[in-house]
């Protein structure tokens, strides 16, 4: 088969879309298969090292301030010109596109000329997102429709999670066109061997996007009671100035936002830490989100807290040296200062590492990933 990747993210960047787009890509071409992916150009301070046989074309796209390719003006600076490349490239047998669904919506209309089926890999609802976000109804209502029509074109939907499915069926798509691939992180880049951020005291990671659904700032409020500790942002999200301005009125200078950088940085930040934290809001219709910072945490044998209900919720109660709390700044700075004060064993971190090994291996998500992108095969 010949196969094109369609996404606006791709690695280097430190991104589950990213690391699992890759991971299908190395699976497709381990399996005979032909692989393209149509990305963006990533920021200048990223190195690239694209994986063995596959072909990645890359082209210029507006980016926030933060670096990220997220808002309307810049998912359309990626979206327009793909109507073009998409046209011009080889004929493919197979397309998968990943979100946001204005990219979805592009690669329904050029598949739809060319007669080639493509698959929508789900990682996300974005108008649960969006409407979680307090955007305006219409905004939500646009993003809807926009995610009906990528999910409705599509020949298979690629769920993340249980969750994501159980949500994609309620909002009309049919359970014989979704394929359940999971999710999972790249344990040979997150792993316990390697270098480790070393700092004179202890410190919390939040390692990711700081967005509204989160609700990051629980940590930045639970900072103002924790002492002979840091908190250290490592990543982008709309929330950052907000989470910065309050953080230097309740805890000023025990708060650290570092912008984004390569997966093998934030492996490096993620031995380093005392704990990893991570959290979803409990209210506005996105409970059914996972943060997937987790796996990497998990995977780099790094404590986990956990802030919310969920599914997030449920792996936190699961896996070893993790732990789950109301989102509730009290609740959280109780359990950071346990975290600070009881430092566990290498051996305990390097027994949660193996667990992670087997329970969250990217590569066997990406195989089911391949599994459903064969399927279409022609015959």
């Amino acid at each position: 088969m010949r196969v094109v990747i369609a996404s606006r993210i791709f690695s280097p960047e430190p991104a589950a879309a990213a690391f699992r787009l890759e991971a299908l890509a190395k699976a497709l071409v381990a399996r005979g298969h032909e692989v393209e992916v149509l990305t963006s150009r990533p920021p200048a301070s990223q190195r690239i090292a694209d994986a063995a046989g596959v072909t990645v074309r890359r082209a210029p796209v507006l980016r926030d301030r933060s670096g990220a390719v997220r808002g309307y003006v810049q998912y359309l600076s990626f979206d327009v010109p793909l109507i073009a490349r998409l046209l011009m490239a080889r004929r493919a047998d197979a397309v998968v596109v990943e979100p946001p669904p204005t990219t979805g919506a592009v690669v329904r209309l050029v598949c739809a000329l060319r007669r080639t089926p493509y698959l929508y890999y789900a990682g996300d609802i974005l108008a649960d997102a969006a409407g979680s976000a307090g955007s305006p109804a219409p905004v939500v209502a646009a993003v809807r429709r926009l995610e009906r029509l990528s999910w409705g074109g599509a020949a298979r939907v690629l769920s993340v999670s249980e969750s994501v499915s159980a949500r994609l069926r309620e909002l009309g798509v049919a359970a014989d066109r979704i394929a359940e691939v999971g999710n999972g992180i790249d344990t040979g880049v997150f792993s316990p061997e390697g270098e480790a951020v070393e700092r004179d005291e202890p410190y919390a990671l939040y390692a990711g996007t700081a967005s509204e659904v989160h609700g990051a700032g629980v940590f930045v409020e639970a900072m103002a009671s924790v002492t002979g500790m840091r908190l250290v942002f490592l990543g982008a999200g709309v929330e950052r100035d907000a989470l910065r301005a309050r953080a230097e009125a309740i805890a000023p200078g025990r708060v650290e936002f570092l912008d984004t950088v390569p997966a093998t940085e934030v492996a490096r930040w993620l031995r380093g830490a005392r704990v990893a934290v991570a959290s979803v809001k409990p209210e506005g219709g996105y409970g059914f989100a996972f943060p997937t910072k987790m796996y990497a945490a998990v995977s780099t044998g790094t404590p986990v807290l956990y802030a919310g209900e969920g599914p997030g919720r449920a792996f936190a109660e699961s896996a070893p040296l993790a732990r789950a709390v109301d989102h509730d700044a009290d609740a959280v700075a109780a359990a950071l200062r346990d975290a600070r004060d009881e430092r566990p064993t290498p051996a305990a971190r390097a027994e949660l590492a193996r667990w992670a090994r087997v329970e969250i291996s990217l590569g066997a998500a990406a195989e089911r990933a391949a599994d459903a992108v064969e399927l279409l095969a022609p015959r």
